[in-house]
């Protein structure tokens, strides 16, 4: 698989964000002006246990070369077993994934809150860095 690199941006990197926890701090990141590649794009959901498996196979086999879920963790409003769902929803993605051929590494989760803003660019720019090597190593 070949990544879209753009030299400019990087890999393209689709997020899915919880709007009420880690989206505020997806937004902080750019309302304080700190960098991270435009090839990030962000869709913000209620929660990220409802984030389906197909939707990360379907993204990377549109061109993107991989998916990030900024999950809610335990401060979702919604579930009490937030983390414990959008766990088994990215194992169930991950293994979609294989029978795809599609390395399971271009999907990445971590736990974001709404003041997370140098988190949110940390795990941008390692994940851009991890899916180059992964393209190299190819």
């Amino acid at each position: 698989m070949s990544l879209s690199v753009n030299k400019d941006h990087g890999p393209k990197i689709l997020v899915f964000s919880s709007n009420a926890i880690s989206d505020p701090g997806i937004d902080l990141a750019g309302s304080a002006h700190m960098h991270y590649s435009t090839a990030v794009q962000v869709i913000p959901l209620p929660c990220s246990s409802g984030v389906k498996p197909s939707w990360s196979v379907h993204a990377i086999q549109k061109g993107f070369d991989g998916v990030f879920v900024a999950a809610c963790g335990g401060d979702c409003a919604y579930l009490s077993d937030c983390t414990g769902r959008t766990s088994a929803l990215l194992k169930r993605a991950q293994e979609m994934m294989k029978e795809s051929d599609i390395s399971p590494k271009r999907l990445k989760m971590s736990g974001l809150c709404s003041v997370c803003a140098e988190n949110f660019v940390s795990h941008m720019n390692n994940f851009q860095e991890e899916l180059k090597k992964l393209d190299a190593n190819a």
